[in-house]
């Protein structure tokens, strides 16, 4: 099973109806096949992560966060994992919000 405890990830790439940008940081923590996480950044003041790792590593998790305007959201996330060759966690994120539109998407962030 892949860690990801102590790891921070920065984003490379997400859809329009996305609210996470290049400012954007995530801090994971892992215990057994339990996920927290802490991220802020670009339009994100504070948001927060819980899920479960698979034994393939695959993430999925629920995430909650409070926008530059006040704004919170939330939404629903499953990740799958690339090794790169420096050694390195790529996450493809298929993700939905839970609230508003509930509209899906993509993102592509990567181990710093």
């Amino acid at each position: 099973m892949l860690q990801y405890d102590g790891k921070t990830f920065i984003p490379q790439s997400n859809s329009s109806n996305g609210e996470v940008s290049e400012g954007t940081i995530f801090q994971y923590r892992q215990d057994g096949n339990i996920l927290t996480g802490t991220y802020q950044g670009g339009s994100i003041v504070s948001g927060v992560l819980v899920g479960t790792v698979k034994e393939d590593g695959t993430l999925h998790f629920r995430y909650h966060h409070v926008g530059k305007d006040g704004s919170m959201r939330s939404g629903s996330c499953h990740s799958t994992p690339k090794q790169l060759d420096n050694g390195k966690i790529q996450l493809l994120e298929r993700w939905k919000w839970m609230d508003g539109d509930q509209s899906e998407g993509e993102s592509v962030i990567v181990e710093q």
